[in-house]
């Protein structure tokens, strides 16, 4: 990120069945860190993400938990990455003897599988799995049906865009994403959005004019006389107003952009690695 985010309370209560708990790990990716959420409005709640498993989230889960005067039934897993499911074990050590069952689809050991369409239920709260591979081939998005609200996962952020493993798929699943809900996202990490549905239509937009710009790059011939564009050059010209830091961070989204393009055959890669434009996409 390259703006100032944001300060964001370390606990506060979203709406009357959500609370927000920051994991204690701000970053150049994670933002103002985790975002994971208690969700209902009883004594037993869910809980989803765990964060990293920074000593000060322990701290923090309990003081929520006590104002709240809560337990955690479960734990619902976004996705496999650390920063979301690091704090598992910190988390069931804080619930003592009575430990929440840990549900995370494509489970690792000691976790409990769940698919596109379950349904997790706790007082003043349902929430219903929706696959939405992207960010990553696991990724799980859950809509909360009392506030036509939905937490996003990674697939959408708070602030500036996402990462994502497969871009075809990750296309895919914004599209479908927006017609699930029309209320507020609560995203992974970042402020909450008011109007969810706005900002993935934003996305999509924004993946778009991505696209756009590396046909327009490679469309030209590259200046050092090369047969082709190297992954790196089409980044040092579409990113030339960002900090060379962030270079290697957009390439993986520039080759996952050049992947896809190559299989709406718009553009070619050459044997040494390189890309031009197909063929038949220049006539």
């Amino acid at each position: 990120m390259t703006t100032i985010l944001p300060k964001l309370p370390e606990i506060q209560l979203l709406s009357t069945r959500v609370v927000r708990i920051l994991a204690g790990n701000p970053g150049k990716y994670s933002l103002q860190g985790t975002n994971t959420y208690l969700v209902g409005d009883g004594r037993k709640r869910i809980l989803i993400d765990t964060g990293e498993g920074k000593e000060v989230y322990s701290e923090l889960l309990k003081r929520a938990l006590k104002e709240q005067n809560a337990t955690i039934e479960s734990i619902i897993l976004t996705h496999w990455h650390h920063d979301h499911t690091g704090g598992v074990q910190q988390v069931l050590d804080l619930c003592g003897d009575d430990k929440p069952t840990v549900y995370k689809h494509q489970p690792d050991a000691g976790q409990t599988d769940f698919a596109d369409g379950h349904i997790f239920r706790v007082e003043g709260a349902t929430l219903r799995a929706f696959h939405c591979p992207g960010h990553t081939r696991d990724h799980m998005a859950l809509i909360l049906q009392e506030e036509d609200a939905m937490f996003t996962g990674d697939n959408v952020l708070g602030h500036g865009t996402s990462v994502f493993e497969d871009l075809p798929a990750y296309m895919d699943s914004l599209d479908r994403m927006q017609k699930q809900f029309n209320g507020w996202a609560y995203p992974g990490h970042g402020q909450v959005l008011g109007d969810g549905v706005a900002k993935i239509r934003e996305y999509i937009t924004h993946r778009k004019v991505r696209e756009g710009e590396v046909v327009n790059v490679i469309r030209d011939e590259p200046k050092n006389g090369a047969q082709g564009w190297q992954s790196m050059d089409i980044v040092k010209i579409m990113y030339r107003d960002y900090p060379e830091a962030l270079h290697p961070a957009a390439e993986g989204g520039v080759k996952q952009i050049l992947r896809k393009l190559k299989q709406d055959n718009k553009v070619s890669e050459l044997e040494n690695g390189t890309w031009k434009l197909a063929e038949k996409a220049a006539l």
